[in-house]
C-alpha cells in the first residue's frame, strides 16, 4: 500500500451494508477499520424506508463473506430467493454484522465525517502526498476530533441527500417554503405516516419505482378511507410504458410493481398529469398549487417528492477526485453507470479502477459510487468493495475488471 504506515487504520464512512462489508474484508486482509456511522444505528438510512419491499432477493443483498462471519456463532442465513424489506435487512442481516464481536469494537456511532483531508496538506500540496495519512473532521455528541487514517472509503450513500422538486435541479420557488408538507423518499403511508395522507389530495412526483411505490401505498390508503386523491406528476408527455421489465426479470418484484401501477391506472385510481416541469410551489388556504410553466396543478395538502438522490460530496472539497460533471460519479466509472446510454443490464462489472481517483487510497463505493445514477443493487457493491480492498494491498494502479459476457442487471 503506497501510502502511511500500515499501522494505521483504514477509515470506512457509512456503516450500511456495504460499510459493514468493507469492515469485513479489512479484517479478513489484516487490516484495522475504524467505522463511522452518522446515525443512532447501523444501517440507519435503511430504516426511513424499512417498509420498503426490496427488489432484490436475499440472494443480492448479503456479502458472502460477511455471511461465512456470521454463520461462524449460528446465524441462520435466510430464504435465499425471498425477498426482504429494508427492516428486514436491518433485523436480519445488518444488527447482526454490526453487533458481532469481531466488527462491533472498530463501530462507531453518533459520529458524523465532516471533512476529510491529508494531514498538513490542502488539495493545492503536492509533495509527499501520496504516502501522508487522512486526516478525518468526526463530529460526535462529546464533539469534535480528528482521525488519522492510512485509506478511506466513503460508502456514506445518498438518501440524505434528496433531489429537489424544482425543474431547474434546484429548489422550486417556494419548495423550501413548503417543507413542512413534502416528504422526499418513500414515506411509510401505511404505517407511522398514515395520518399525513389519510383523506388527504396528495402529489407524488417522479416516474422510477420509488414513485410506484408511493403510488401504490396511497392507493391501498385509499381504500380504506373515504375522501382521498391521488395526482401523479411526471415530467414526460406520457406514461405508456409503465411495465419496462420483462416477463422472466430476474427481479420479480419490480415487475409485480409495475403491473400493479398499471392496474392502478387502468383503474382511473390514479390521476395522471404529464410534462409537468415544476418552476414554483404556492400556498393557499393550506393548500399547495404546483405550477409547471404556464399550467397549475390541483391544490394538494401534501407532496411526496420521489426524485430520486444526490451524493453529498463536499466532505471530500479538499482531496483531489475526478467526478463527472453529469452524473456525480468517479469519472471513470460515469460512461458505465449514466442513465442516458443505460438501462437495467446493461452496467458492466467495475472495479478499483473504475472507482479510483488521484488521490491515492481514497474510493467512494456503493450507491454513492454511482452519483445520481438511480439503479443500484448492494450485489454491486460486494464486489467493488472486494476489488477495492484488494487493491490496498497493492502499490501498482488497479486493472479495470473484465467484463461478463451476461452483465449484472442493476435494478
Amino acid at each position: 500500500m503506497k501510502s502511511a504506515p500500515l499501522n494505521l487504520p483504514v477509515a470506512v464512512i457509512g456503516a450500511g451494508p456495504i460499510g459493514l462489508s468493507a469492515a469485513v474484508h479489512l479484517l479478513k486482509r489484516g487490516h484495522t477499520p475504524i467505522l463511522f456511522e452518522a446515525g443512532e444505528q447501523a444501517g440507519a438510512n435503511l430504516s426511513s424506508w424499512g417498509h420498503v419491499r426490496m427488489f432484490s432477493p436475499w440472494s443480492y443483498n448479503i456479502d458472502p463473506a460477511a455471511a461465512a462471519l456470521l454463520k461462524q456463532d449460528g446465524w441462520h442465513e435466510p430464504d435465499q430467493d425471498q425477498f426482504p424489506t429494508g427492516q428486514e435487512l436491518l433485523k436480519h442481516y445488518i444488527t447482526p454484522l454490526a453487533t458481532h464481536a469481531l466488527i462491533a469494537p472498530h463501530l462507531h456511532l453518533n459520529s458524523q465525517v465532516s471533512h476529510i483531508s491529508r494531514r498538513n496538506h490542502d488539495v493545492l500540496k503536492t509533495k509527499g502526498r501520496d504516502t501522508t495519512p487522512f486526516v478525518l473532521r468526526v463530529v460526535t455528541p462529546d464533539g469534535e476530533r480528528d482521525v488519522i487514517a492510512q485509506a478511506v472509503i466513503d460508502a456514506s450513500g445518498t438518501y440524505q441527500t434528496p433531489n429537489w422538486l424544482g425543474a431547474h435541479g434546484i429548489p422550486a420557488l417556494g419548495e423550501n417554503a413548503a417543507s413542512n408538507a413534502i416528504t422526499y423518499g418513500v414515506p411509510d403511508i401505511l404505517g407511522s405516516a398514515r395520518d399525513h395522507y389519510t383523506n388527504k389530495t396528495v402529489l407524488v412526483v417522479g416516474a422510477g419505482h420509488s414513485a410506484f411505490n408511493a403510488l401504490q401505498d396511497l392507493a391501498q390508503l385509499a381504500e380504506q378511507t373515504t375522501d382521498m386523491r391521488i395526482l401523479w406528476g411526471v415530467r414526460s408527455q406520457s406514461v405508456a410504458n409503465i411495465i419496462r421489465s420483462p416477463e422472466n426479470d430476474e427481479l420479480q418484484e419490480r415487475r409485480l410493481l409495475e403491473v400493479r401501477i398499471q392496474e392502478l391506472l387502468d383503474q382511473q385510481k390514479i390521476e395522471i398529469h404529464s410534462k409537468v416541469e415544476i418552476d414554483a410551489i404556492k400556498q393557499d388556504n393550506n393548500k399547495l398549487i404546483v405550477h409547471s410553466g404556464r399550467h397549475s396543478l390541483p391544490p394538494v395538502d401534501r407532496i411526496i417528492a420521489a426524485t430520486g438522490f444526490r451524493p453529498d460530496l463536499s466532505l471530500l472539497a479538499e482531496l483531489r477526485t475526478t467526478i463527472d460533471p453529469a452524473t456525480q460519479s468517479p469519472s471513470r466509472l460515469a460512461p458505465l453507470v449514466d442513465p442516458n446510454l443505460h438501462s437495467c443490464g446493461s452496467v458492466p462489472e467495475h472495479g478499483a479502477a473504475e472507482l479510483s481517483h488521484p488521490e491515492w487510497n481514497l474510493y467512494i463505493v456503493g450507491i454513492k459510487s454511482y452519483g445520481r445514477a438511480p439503479t443500484f443493487l448492494l450485489r454491486t457493491g460486494y464486489r467493488q468493495v472486494l476489488s477495492v480492498i484488494s487493491a490496498l494491498d497493492s502499490d501498482e494502479e488497479p486493472a479495470p475488471v473484465q467484463p461478463c459476457p451476461a452483465p449484472t442487471c442493476q435494478g
